[in-house]
């Protein structure tokens, strides 16, 4: 019985306002462009930031980045031809490290030189990274063609070279890439892999670089050695850096924030000065994550006042439709219909106005960003937390904004209305 007067209300309800077809679809307009504007502006924040959050989950979660930096004050002297900058982490601290800390799970070292590197004709410089094949474990790359450094490589005669694609792109062109004999300074190696590489951003620094080949370290070490002479418009400059990164892997998450704080402090007993740098790819992106939370409230708040002035909207039709409708009120009353049946009968038309809006405005919300990210090449997400909540928010603006003209009609005195005009 009770099922059958909802069913009934809702059919009279949408009959009502079909009566009315240009002010009602008017009416929603403001609730499809609310809608449409919470979801289309929650994918373009959401976009925003899932490339970064993504790109620092490959760094990660569980990893401690140390990185070997010119101190200030070799910095300011570097004008000075004859000086020699001795800086940056050593093989030493990476021991250390691996002893003294029971959460450190393993370390790998990394060695940077950048040399030319030649195939045939083409040259093109490139940035060696001497490392473990741990490496590969510790800050994932898909592989492309080939495969990865290995266990054999480390402890082999052969030399082996991993390349980024950019680099494999531009110095193996026209060649088949795995298998080609690559050299790199006064070194020949072998190309066994092709590795896809990331790209930093603002924010968000990974290891990579466009051109990079990576080697095992003892290797780098035995062929470029510690000691690097750099020449450039008639000066010249010198450096001795034993390793230039230490990547450290903690056993868990939870133990990172301790661990980076302990290797810190044992890194500032044996450096005179702050020639080191620890990253955190943990605590980047916490803090990435509430950045998006943070960028989301505000674009929902933002987008929140289109559905405000749908809203709005709503409830000035509904108490325009009270006054036009109220010899019908003052009959239904009459004929024994109660002030709740009156309530529920507007509060089904505002809910059906504000509920069909929501629907459209959720494929406009959806189509906006595939358009946005179709010309403008913007990364986009439409996630499902946006769709209930702005289908929620839709719902909840019927019934609020609905109320009041609802109760207004229903407390509307029966004799009163029957005498209008």
């Amino acid at each position: 019985m009770h099922q059958s007067r909802v069913a009934r209300n809702i059919r009279l309800g949408i009959k009502t306002l079909l009566l009315h077809k240009l002010r009602s679809f008017l009416t929603t307009l403001g609730v499809v462009f609310g809608v449409g504007s919470v979801v289309a502006m929650l994918a373009v924040g959401e976009g925003a930031s899932a490339e970064a959050l993504e790109r620092i989950r490959k760094l990660g979660s569980d990893n401690i980045i140390l990185d070997s930096i010119k101190a200030t004050e070799d910095v300011q002297s570097g004008s000075v031809r004859s000086r020699i900058s001795i800086y940056g982490l050593t093989y030493d601290d990476e021991d250390r490290i691996g002893r003294t800390f029971e959460a450190v799970k393993r370390t790998v070292p990394v060695k940077l030189v950048r040399k030319e590197g030649r195939l045939g004709d083409r040259t093109l410089e490139v940035r060696v990274v001497g490392t473990s094949p741990v490496w590969f474990d510790l800050v994932r790359r898909e592989v492309i063609a080939g495969r990865l450094l290995g266990a054999e490589d480390d402890h082999g005669s052969t030399n082996a070279v991993v390349l980024t694609e950019y680099g494999a792109r531009r110095l193996l062109a026209t060649e088949n890439s795995i298998g080609q004999t690559l050299r790199i300074g006064g070194g020949y190696f072998e190309v066994v892999g092709i590795v896809r590489n990331e790209v930093s951003s603002e924010g968000v620094q990974v290891p990579d670089e466009e051109v990079d080949a990576y080697i095992p370290i003892h290797v780098a070490r035995g062929m470029f050695g510690d000691y690097v002479v750099r020449r450039s418009s008639g000066s010249r400059e010198q450096e001795f850096v034993e390793l230039h990164q230490i990547i450290v892997q903690v056993r868990s998450t939870e133990e990172v924030a301790a661990t980076a704080a302990g290797i810190e402090a044992m890194l500032a007993r044996f450096h005179k000065k702050m020639d080191y740098k620890v990253r955190v790819p943990l605590a980047l992106l916490r803090s990435a994550e509430a950045t998006k939370r943070t960028f989301n409230i505000v674009l929902g708040s933002i987008a929140g006042i289109s559905l405000l002035v749908g809203g709005i909207g709503i409830m000035n039709i509904m108490l325009a439709s009270v006054t036009e409708r109220t010899r019908e009120i003052g009959v239904r009353r009459a004929i024994g219909a109660k002030r709740g049946q009156i309530i529920s009968q507007f509060l089904i038309e505002t809910v059906v106005l504000s509920s069909v809006g929501g629907a459209i405005g959720i494929g406009v919300g959806a189509l906006i960003p595939w358009l946005i990210t179709l010309f403008a090449g913007m990364p986009t997400v439409v996630t499902a937390y946006s769709v209930v909540l702005s289908a929620g928010i839709s719902l909840a603006v019927g019934l609020v904004f609905g109320l009041y003209p609802a109760v207004r009609a229903a407390n509307l005195d029966p004799i009163e209305a029957l005498r209008h005009e």
